[in-house]
C-alpha cells in the first residue's frame, strides 16, 4: 500500500522558514520523480517544485524561485521542501506527490499539510 505521511506545516510569520517532509512507503521511491504541489483557498493546484528520480534535476515554480529548495534523501524514502522568505500568498495546502511513466498507473499523493503565512 502506497503511503505518504507530511509534516512540518504549520503558521509562521512573513518572512520566517519552514521545512516539509514527506516520508514515502509502499513503491520503489528511488524511481520516481518527486514533486510539491499547492493549493490555496478557493484557488486550484499549483505546481511548486520537483526534483528528478536521480536527484541531479530540480525545477521551481518563478514566484519561489530562490525562496524554496527542494531535496531527497533516499535511504530515508524522504522529499523535503525547505521555504525561506516565506510570504502571505504562499498561504495554502502543500501536498506531496510522486509519479512515473505511465502515469496514469504510477500517480501517488500525500494527504496535505497547512501552510499559513500571517503576521
Amino acid at each position: 500500500e502506497v503511503q505518504f505521511v507530511e509534516s512540518g506545516g504549520g503558521m509562521v510569520q512573513p518572512g520566517g522558514s519552514l521545512r516539509l517532509s514527506c516520508v514515502a512507503s509502499g513503491f520503489t521511491f528511488s524511481a520516481y520523480d518527486m514533486s510539491w504541489v499547492r493549493q490555496a483557498p478557493g484557488k486550484g493546484p499549483e505546481w511548486v517544485s520537483c526534483i528528478k528520480a536521480g536527484g541531479d534535476y530540480t525545477y521551481y515554480l518563478d514566484s519561489v524561485k530562490g525562496r524554496f529548495t527542494i531535496s531527497r534523501d533516499k535511504p530515508k524514502n524522504t522529499v523535503y521542501l525547505q521555504m525561506d522568505s516565506l510570504k502571505p500568498e504562499d498561504t495554502a495546502v502543500y501536498y506531496c506527490r510522486g509519479y512515473r511513466r505511465p502515469y496514469y498507473r504510477n500517480d501517488y499523493w500525500g494527504q496535505g499539510t497547512q501552510v499559513t503565512v500571517s503576521s
